[in-house]
Order: C-alpha cells, then sequence, then structure tokens
C-alpha cells in the first residue's frame, strides 16, 4: 500500500497518500482513513497503469523520502 502522513509544524496532518480503486462510479479506499465523520478533504488523483516498473520506481523514490523525512525527527 502506498500510503504516507505528512505532519506540520503544529502536529496537524497536512497531507494523506492513499490508494483506491474506480468502482461503479465511485473510488473505494483500498485501507480506512482515521478521520473523523463530516471531515471535509480536498482529493487529488493520480491515475496509476498496470506498469509494475514504474510502480516499484515510485515506492523506491517513496521509501527514500520517508527514510529523509524520518531522519528530521
Amino acid at each position: 500500500m502506498r500510503c504516507f502522513h505528512e505532519v506540520g509544524v503544529d502536529g496537524r496532518e497536512l497531507l494523506i497518500a492513499v490508494q483506491a480503486v474506480y468502482e461503479e462510479g465511485k473510488l473505494r479506499l483500498l485501507e480506512p482513513l482515521e478521520l473523523a465523520e463530516h471531515t471535509v478533504v480536498q482529493i487529488s488523483l493520480e491515475i496509476w497503469q498496470d506498469d509494475m516498473e514504474r510502480g516499484e520506481w515510485l515506492d523506491q523514490g517513496q521509501r527514500s523520502l520517508m527514510r529523509v523525512w524520518d531522519s528530521k525527527k
């Protein structure tokens, strides 16, 4: 699962990235989110192709980014 969280200086989450599948006119999240009911969100879409190599490159880049991000704590 490609999921990451970005936290602001005040400790509040700024960005949550998750995967979803578009089915029957709706997006179905692959994992639940920990959000309060009626939370308003803004959604940006990145459409994934069935390209395993591209997915692995993106995963590798995300892991590298998270290592750098986590080392600043």
